[in-house]
């Protein structure tokens, strides 16, 4: 019979497989219609008979193969093969002759051996019942007592037999194994008498008489293991078959693959395979930021797979960063896969139209984002540009601005820039007209009009009302007095109340709305207004509950969340929501379901990432944050932050491998508990964000977070790299007690970006490039409001920046309002009497 310890080996091969071949000739006649094999002949190719009393073992000749060979679309079924009836010329299912030689023993349901698969099936054609594979090995050893039962006996014997190692206070899968491993290698050192690397049946039973193993009340033998558990039949046991007789695993990991990096481009699927392989491998177990995957319910990373591998669909830029795999049970040896997610570049230019008297300098923007950073090149009519051999034409900042000196007519044209990296190409064109301003061309009078239109304004919210400030010009264009009428009501504007002299306005939040509205929070007349941004005129008050206090504006769902207080002790705050912010002429709040809040968070877009799923909220001393669905308003999932201890104070939020920022709220005689980190794929907390307290500020390219730290009163700047790793840049060597802090893209490189932070409590204004680190600091901008002059929480000065290209700056002091240079970091201007101008709002294109 040979050898039959490959038994193991070729069941799990051949499991659920035929293993048969079509024999070259044919005996005996038809069978019946019943599958004597037992098995299936259901095939989606297989034709069936439609003629009454046909045998089944016949095939319908109109459904044979074209070309003469019917038995090339015949499916038999396992244990029978096609063969063409010399008489008939018909297709005919008949028992198979023979099988193809391999040997490849199976025990059958009718207690008998076969040398493979194949053969039972035969048999079983042939004897005309059915008869199955049975996985057991039992029939091998028909008369012999070593049943599968005894044999494992012996082996829990042989090992109860080895001298045991010191055993350890930890316990644990991989220490256990650790340990087993040790008696099966001391066990074949032991019965390895010559020392050759392998055990034969010489050496088994000399060993079996040397001990004495036939006294014991055991049915098998010392010889058992060969006959069990050479699997490769070569008459000995390696040491690697003897691991796996006795259930050692083994596993390996090649140094080159410790570390995996994969790139993938945005919206695409990725496959993660683990390359930890060994003998009886357990199943693999997948990390990401130290959370287990396998056994979350996410959408994104939902099937395993049979091989280990993680499945991660329709990748987005949150998904980028590392991931571990282990075998279960094997933590010291895993895996380290860097996944990183390319982004095709998604570009904007600015202006897109200009017209320019001859003499004048021009300057046209272009922004991309991308992953990798994007490079630009500039194109004229569709030509290259060649700045580098003109002394007016001049690139700036890696070609971020194409900047022309004097103009002359014939620099009118369309100018193309182009933004590039490795997964795509985007394009926009500025287009750019030359001419005398008494010519009244069309592309003249349209720039002219909106050189005069109400784009490109500061919206600044003061006591005296609302005043429309035109930033390079430090022009005011419109004010609108606190008398002035709602269009839709005709009250006023900031009417007189009861306690209230002299008349003042009193706002608390603003926020645009597509550049066709300014929603503006009067805290103490429980309304909103909407501001009419083309009419520069308030066109409707939208009534809330009392005390509104904070806005946000959700650009996915078109509609803003107000927060209010109740009253200025905040007993009882709601949260409403405005939905159609941008649309119709009557607009409404709608109070959702949640009470006792705090605050809340809904992260921001930008150009790569233009659709926002959830928000969150925070409740009155809970250590929890709830995340909201923001176009059901309902809760989804509630995340626990009581074992840090943090009652959440602010959030902020990163795209580049989707970390949010959680500020925990300080107690009055501890310092604050620090930052956590919380990840939004499997809406986790990773831990605490190293010791920072502060409140964090996330750049709008999502790759820059600045912490203003309340001890030192320096910024502290963390990075995300483009392979989601969090790391610590740098410590900004300026101190100042940060109020609020706003983004610039940098004038000198792309890519990068400037921070400005105003003190909440002196005249400094700080500038710093985040590349470099390098600091200037201003000195001589008036005392800002008093923060008990500012009651409705947030900074008591803000600090409010004019778009992607824009280079303009405004914060207010108590009194007045500071215009700065953000390119030249200077003050460019100051407007007097425009007092507690703390709600600003920017209203353009850059």
């Amino acid at each position: 019979m040979g050898s039959l310890g490959v038994w193991a080996v070729a069941v799990a091969a051949l499991l659920g497989t035929s293993g048969c071949w079509l024999a070259e000739g044919h005996k005996g006649g038809r069978r019946g219609g019943v599958d004597t094999a037992g098995v299936s002949h259901g095939s989606s190719q297989e034709p069936r008979s439609t003629e009454k009393g046909k045998a089944d073992g016949n095939i319908d000749q109109s459904l044979s193969d074209p070309d003469g060979d019917p038995c090339r679309r015949t499916y038999c079924g396992r244990g029978r093969q096609c063969v063409l009836m010399a008489e008939t010329g018909r297709a005919e299912c008949v028992c198979q002759e023979k099988c193809r030689p391999s040997f490849v023993p199976v025990c059958g349901s009718d207690g008998r051996f076969y040398e493979n698969h194949c053969e039972v099936y035969r048999t079983a054609c042939l004897e005309r019942r059915r008869i199955y594979v049975v996985h057991s090995k039992d029939c091998f050893f028909k008369g012999n007592a070593c049943t599968m039962s005894e044999y494992n006996k012996l082996k829990s014997m042989l090992l109860d037999m080895q001298p045991k190692v010191l055993k350890t206070d930890e316990k644990s899968q991989q220490r256990d194994m650790e340990e087993k491993r040790a008696l099966v290698d001391t066990m074949f050192k032991y019965l390895d008498v010559d020392q050759d690397g392998r055990l034969v049946s010489d050496e088994l039973e000399k060993i079996s008489m040397k001990e004495h193993l036939e006294d014991s009340l055991l049915e098998c033998t010392m010889q058992d293991l060969l006959r069990y558990d050479d699997y490769n039949n070569d008459g000995h046991l390696s040491l690697h078959e003897f691991y796996t007789a006795f259930q050692v695993v083994q596993l390996s990991l090649a140094e080159d693959q410790q570390i995996s990096v994969s790139t993938v481009t945005v919206g695409l699927s990725a496959v993660l395979t683990c390359a930890i392989q060994g003998t009886l491998r357990p199943p693999i177990i997948w990390k990401r930021n130290g959370i287990i995957l396998n056994f979350l319910d996410l959408e994104d990373i939902n099937d395993f797979g049979d091989d280990g591998s993680l499945y991660i669909t329709k990748v987005t830029t949150i998904h980028m960063g590392n991931y571990s795999c282990h075998a279960y049970g094997y933590e010291d040896l895993y895996q380290t896969h860097v996944l990183q997610v390319n982004v095709p570049p998604v570009i904007l230019v600015y202006p897109e139209t200009q017209a320019q008297e001859p003499g004048v300098s021009a300057s046209l923007h272009c922004h991309a984002d991308g992953i990798p950073n994007p490079k630009l090149l500039w194109l004229k009519n569709g030509m290259d540009l060649q700045p580098r051999s003109s002394k007016q034409l001049s690139l700036i900042a890696n070609g971020s601005e194409l900047f022309i000196g004097s103009v002359r007519y014939e620099d009118t044209g369309a100018y193309t820039c182009i933004a590039k990296n490795e997964v795509g190409v985007d394009e926009d064109i500025s287009s750019l007209f030359v001419e005398d301003s008494a010519k009244k061309t069309l592309a003249n009078i349209l720039w002219r009009e909106e050189g005069l239109s109400v784009g490109n304004m500061f919206y600044v919210f003061s006591d005296e009302g609302i005043t429309v400030l035109q930033p390079s010009e430090c022009e005011i264009r419109r004010h609108m007095k606190r008398t002035e009428r709602i269009v839709a009501t005709y009250e006023e504007m900031c009417p007189k109340g009861e306690g209230v002299s002299p008349q003042h306005c009193v706002w608390s939040s603003a926020v645009n709305i597509r550049d066709k509205y300014i929603y503006v929070t009067q805290p103490l007349l429980s309304r909103l207004l909407v501001v009419d941004i083309q009419a520069q005129k308030v066109v409707q008050a939208v009534a809330t509950d009392p005390f509104p206090v904070k806005m946000l504006y959700d650009k996915s769902h078109d509609q803003v969340w107000v927060l209010t207080w109740g009253d200025m002790d905040r007993t009882h705050p709601t949260l409403q929501v405005i939905p159609q912010a941008s649309v119709g002429e009557v607009h409404h709040a709608i109070r959702t379901t949640f009470q006792r809040v705090n605050d809340f968070f809904i992260p921001p877009t930008n150009l790569i990432i233009t659709h926002v799923r959830f928000a969150f909220v925070f409740l009155k001393n809970e250590p929890a944050v709830h995340k909201i669905d923001l176009e059901t308003f309902h809760r989804v999932k509630t995340i626990s932050l009581k074992n840090y201890s943090c009652i959440p104070v602010s959030m902020a939020y990163t795209h580049l491998s989707g970390f949010y920022f959680v500020q925990c709220q300080s107690k009055s005689h501890l310092q604050a508990p620090p930052q956590l980190l919380i990840d939004s794929v499997t809406d986790a907390v990773i831990g605490p964000n190293l010791n920072l307290t502060g409140q964090p500020f996330v750049s709008p390219d999502g790759r820059y977070i600045v912490t203003p730290d309340p001890q030192s009163a320096k910024l502290i700047v963390q990075t995300v790299s483009f392979q989601g790793e969090l790391g610590l840049n740098q410590d900004l060597d300026e101190s100042i007690a940060v109020s609020d802090l706003a983004f610039q893209p940098s004038f000198t490189e792309s890519n990068q970006h400037l921070v400005v932070a105003t003190s909440g409590s002196g005249t400094d204004l700080l500038f710093a490039d985040l590349s470099s680190g390098r600091t200037e600091v201003l000195r001589s901008l008036k005392e800002p409001l008093a923060p008990q002059a500012w009651p409705w929480g947030g900074p008591n000065r803000v600090v409010v920046s004019s778009g992607l290209f824009g280079q303009y700056l405004v914060t207010p002091s108590a009194e007045s309002l500071f215009v700065l240079n953000g390119k030249q970091r200077t003050p460019h201007c100051e407007v007097s009497d425009i007092k507690r101008g703390n709600t600003i709002v920017w209203v353009g294109e850059v």
